[in-house]
C-alpha cells in the first residue's frame, strides 16, 4: 500500500521564541538559510509523499512562503483554521480531504528522518496509530512513552512530573494513522492528538505502535534550540571546507555563512551567518545571526540576532535575543536579563517604541545561558 499523503500542523504562536515570532510563525524560522519545515518536508518527500496539507493557524499567511512544494516534488495545500482546534483537532478538519492512512506531523520541530521506515513499521504491525519516539535527557515537556519487546506502546503520558517519569522515549510529534481513529475527534472543537486522543484511543483497545525514529530531530521550542539546530545543519556544511579555509577565516566549531554574505577579519567559534548579512572585525562565538544584518567590530556571544539589526563597533552582546530591526549602538553593552527589564517593561507600560540616538530599539529577551 502506497502511503501518499501528509497533513502538517502548524498552528501554534511559539511563543517561548518570542520575539523571534512576533512576525513569524515559529516553522518558518530559518535554520541555513531555509525554513525549519523545510526539513520535514524535504523528509516526507523522501518518503514517497507526494501531497502535503498545511494546517494553519497563527500568522497563517506568512506560511505562504514556502509556495506550492514543487521545489521538493510534493503537492502543498494551506488549510486554515478559524479559530485554534488542537492538533487532532485540526486533523478532523481537513477529514474529508485525507486518505485511508496518513501521516500526521508537528510542523514546530527540526526533522531531517527516515518517515519511510516509519510507514513500513505502522503497515507491518497493523497498527491504527504509530508514534515516531527518539530518547531525550529531559523528558518532562514531552509525551513519554512506555513500550513492550514489539516497541507497541503500552502507557503514554504527557508531560509527565519528575516524579512520574517512566521512560526516556518521547513523542517526536511524527506520526502514521487510519483515518477512522479521528472518528473519535468532536467535530468544530479544540482536541489534542497526545492529550486527547491517544489516551482515548488507547483505553479503546486500540493498537499504537511506536517507532524509534532514524535521523535527526531536534524541538526548536526555545531560542537555544533554533540555535542549535542551525549549528547541526552548520556541522554538516563545513564537512567541505579545507582546513587551509578554516584556518584563514578563524573559525573553530560548526559555522554557516550564507548566500550573499560575508565575515571578514573575524573570530567564529560556532556561529551561523544567514543570507544577505555583513560581518566585519567581530567575535562571534555561540551566534545565529539572521537575514540582512550589519555586525561592525563587536562581540556577540550566546545570542540571536533577529533580521536586518545592526551592531555597530564596540558593542558587546551576550545572553540575549533581538528582535527584528534592532539598533545596537557603539560601545553598547547588553548582557541577557538586564536589557530585558528595561526595554521590555517600557514597551508593556506603554511608552511605545524606543528610540536610541533617534534609531529604533527592538525588543530584547534574555536565554538564561543560550548555550553551555
Amino acid at each position: 500500500m502506497k502511503v501518499r499523503q501528509a497533513i502538517v500542523m502548524v498552528g501554534g504562536k511559539g511563543t517561548r521564541l518570542l520575539p523571534l515570532t512576533e512576525n513569524r510563525p515559529k516553522p518558518i524560522l530559518p535554520v541555513a538559510d531555509r525554513p525549519c519545515i523545510w526539513y520535514l518536508l524535504r523528509s516526507l518527500a523522501r518518503a514517497g509523499i507526494e501531497e502535503v496539507i498545511l494546517a494553519c493557524g497563527y500568522k497563517p499567511g506568512a506560511m505562504e512562503m514556502l509556495g506550492d512544494g514543487s521545489d521538493l516534488g510534493i503537492r502543498i495545500i494551506y488549510s486554515y483554521e478559524d479559530e485554534p482546534l488542537g492538533t487532532a483537532g485540526a486533523m478532523k478538519l481537513a477529514e474529508s480531504r485525507l486518505d485511508d492512512v496518513f501521516v500526521a506531523a508537528n510542523g514546530d520541530v527540526f526533522a531531517d528522518i527516515d518517515v519511510k521506515a516509519e510507514i513500513e513499521t505502522h503497515l507491518s504491525t497493523k497498527a491504527d496509530i504509530t508514534i515516531a519516539l527518539t530518547p531525550v535527557e529531559n523528558p518532562c515537556e514531552f509525551g513519554i512513552a512506555r513500550v513492550d519487546d514489539e516497541l507497541r506502546i503500552t502507557e503514554f503520558k504527557e508531560k509527565p512530573r519528575e516524579e512520574e517519569v517512566f521512560s526516556n522515549l518521547i513523542n517526536a510529534g511524527v506520526y502514521v494513522l487510519n483515518k477512522d481513529v479521528l472518528s473519535r475527534v468532536p467535530e468544530n472543537s479544540f482536541f489534542d492528538f497526545s492529550k486527547d486522543l491517544v489516551p482515548l484511543f488507547m483505553g479503546d483497545g486500540g493498537r499504537v505502535q511506536g517507532y524509534q525514529l532514524n535521523g535527526i530531530w531536534m524541538d526548536v521550542g526555545r531560542p537555544h534550540d533554533l540555535l542549535g539546530a542551525n549549528l547541526s545543519v552548520a556541522d554538516n556544511e563545513m564537512r567541505g571546507w579545507s582546513d587551509e579555509q578554516k584556518e584563514s577565516n578563524r573559525v573553530s566549531g560548526p559555522f554557516y555563512v550564507g548566500p550573499g554574505s560575508s565575515v571578514r577579519d573575524s573570530d567564529c567559534r560556532s556561529a551561523v551567518v544567514l543570507h544577505g548579512s555583513k560581518v566585519t572585525g567581530s567575535k562571534l562565538q555561540n551566534v545565529l545571526v539572521m537575514k540582512n544584518c550589519v555586525v561592525e567590530e563587536a562581540d556577540l556571544r550566546n545570542t540571536i540576532l533577529g533580521e536586518g539589526c545592526v551592531v555597530r563597533k564596540g558593542a558587546r552582546i551576550t545572553d540575549a535575543v533581538l528582535a527584528d530591526g534592532t539598533v545596537v549602538r557603539k560601545g553598547e553593552e547588553i548582557h541577557g536579563g538586564r536589557a530585558v527589564r528595561s526595554l521590555l517593561g517600557a514597551l508593556l507600560l506603554g511608552a511605545g517604541p524606543l528610540l536610541l540616538d533617534g534609531d529604533p530599539v527592538g525588543v530584547l529577551v534574555a536565554l538564561d545561558g543560550l548555550l553551555p
